[in-house]
């Protein structure tokens, strides 16, 4: 039996902020529209992804994952993300995109995108228009993840399966692509000097007591990914 090392436990919140990219131009609006977005997946441009291999956390053996990047077509497209539970072996409690590993009956990491957000949080395969697939990224739970970016058309009832998210929420795709918004990240562990970014965004939460607000903590491998689209659109 394989024993793999354990991951590391710490609170991201607790990580001092290295950086502010608010330098970067944010994506304009006009490049936000489904339109927009159909034709630059139907021409890319040449790129290069600024995140795509992070650092292994010890002997974990590599496996190959989809996730979807699901852009809500509302008046402003908007990014839907769940919050995973607390009791799954990796990544627990994160933000992250619908999706998981790849199975063998899957065709291809589209289809495993399709499924696992079906599965995950309930969202039916048409309701949902695939544009595309951005480089893949490698976790350092060596999760090799191929993003699958699509349009999903609103007017369906989510089912977040329990037993892996806790929570779905939607995050403004404006937002997510101002890079004033992306913050960077340094810690030391094991010797090793790990990087990431974060993008957390502030919701406003109604309940008895009147209007209050929720912090949503995007991150790790979630924020890279989103990174690339960022580079991906403005390329």
């Amino acid at each position: 039996m394989t024993v793999h090392k354990p991951l590391p436990v710490f609170d991201p919140r607790t990580v001092p902020v290295a950086g502010i990219d608010d330098h970067l131009e944010s994506v304009s609006p006009e490049c936000l529209t489904p339109a927009s977005l159909r034709a630059r997946f139907a021409a890319p441009p040449a790129w290069t992804p600024e995140h795509s291999v992070e650092k292994k956390f010890g002997d974990r053996h590599p496996a190959l994952a989809a996730v979807l990047i699901p852009l809500v077509m509302r008046q402003e497209l908007t990014l839907l993300l769940t919050q995973r539970t607390a009791n799954l072996s990796t990544h627990s409690g994160q933000i992250a995109f619908p999706g998981g590993r790849t199975d063998d009956s899957d065709r291809d990491a589209v289809d495993t995108a399709l499924r696992e957000a079906y599965e995950e949080v309930g969202v039916p395969q048409d309701r949902v228009e695939v544009l595309g697939k951005l480089p893949t990224y490698v976790t350092g739970t060596a999760y090799i993840v191929t993003p699958v970016v699509a349009l999903v058309m609103p007017g369906f009832e989510l089912r977040p399966n329990p037993d892996e998210v806790a929570d779905v929420f939607e995050v403004p795709l404006s937002y997510l692509m101002n890079p004033a918004n992306h913050r960077r990240h340094q810690v030391e562990f094991d010797g090793v000097t790990r990087e990431w970014l974060s993008m957390p965004y502030t919701e406003p939460v109604v309940n008895l007591s009147g209007v209050d607000t929720q912090e949503r903590y995007i991150w790790g491998a979630t924020a890279g990914m989103l990174r690339n689209l960022y580079r991906f659109l403005m390329a």
